[in-house]
């Protein structure tokens, strides 16, 4: 059973990367220098964030990461307080994966960037798809980022699930598997990393990571927890009535 489970888990997890990343890294590949990024530290007083207001859900807020991904954080703010997600619904929910939006057409093959074409990925090797962490969609292929976006949902359990499958059937390491299968290389602090907050590593430096969730986990799981159909649609629209983009102020409170 426990390798059945690791078959399916890992044909749906390949199906899934080529589907919107491609089989193989795209944008450039050259490292960064400089010290990595505290994804979940407090953002600085004044700093951009925003409201993502869901309809009969709440609200979930987020941070971003300007100086690393400024075209993808130029790109979504700009939108926001046009009111372009306005009434813009989630099309795409995976539990234990992601919950995607963005696409005003709401048939996931719609929206466009505020330049009218895609830009440019902007990797970072201190931004990581863990758990809440605000990400562009694409096509795969480099600069096809529009307006889609998505929020990662998969937590902890979802590694440490990963980790027993592929030790008992497999004998192979966490780090092993993601080099082998997904030509991604893993230190041992980013492991770590992965096993404290969860996330989706297959999809590092395949995506943009341009935020992160500050408050709202809560309706993030509610969202993912939603009824899909057997294309991950929600059977009841999960709508956004609003993105509202603030200055920061550390009288917030950050919900881990």
């Amino acid at each position: 059973m426990k390798k059945r489970r690791m078959m399916m888990f890992m044909a749906a997890m390949f199906a899934v990367v080529c589907l919107w990343a491609g089989c193989g890294k795209s944008g450039e590949e050259e490292k960064e220098e400089g010290a990595a990024t505290d994804q979940f530290a407090e953002p600085s007083e004044g700093d951009t964030y925003a409201r993502i207001n869901i309809k009969d859900f709440g609200t979930i807020s987020v941070r971003f990461f300007e100086k690393e991904a400024p075209l993808a954080v130029e790109n979504f703010v700009t939108h926001a307080r046009e009111g372009y997600y306005d009434g813009v619904s989630f099309h795409r929910v995976i539990k234990d994966f992601m919950i995607q939006g963005g696409d005003p057409d709401g048939t996931g093959r719609g929206g466009e960037s505020i330049w009218g074409k895609g830009f440019e990925d902007e990797f970072s090797d201190g931004l990581h798809p863990f758990r809440g962490a605000l990400c562009m969609a694409n096509t795969g292929q480099p600069g096809t980022n529009e307006s889609q976006f998505f929020i990662v949902h998969a937590g902890e359990d979802s590694i440490r699930q990963l980790e027993e499958l592929l030790s008992e059937e497999y004998g192979l390491a966490f780090a092993e598997y993601m080099e082998t299968a997904y030509d991604t290389k893993l230190t041992d602090g980013q492991v770590e990393a992965y096993r404290q907050h969860g996330g989706t590593p297959w999809l590092y430096r395949h995506h943009t990571v341009f935020g992160q969730i500050l408050e709202g986990y809560d309706v993030l799981d509610a969202v993912a927890g939603v009824e899909t159909d057997a294309e991950n649609r929600p059977m009841t629209p999960v709508v956004i009535e609003s993105v509202e983009i603030l200055e920061y102020s550390k009288e917030i409170s950050t919900d881990k």
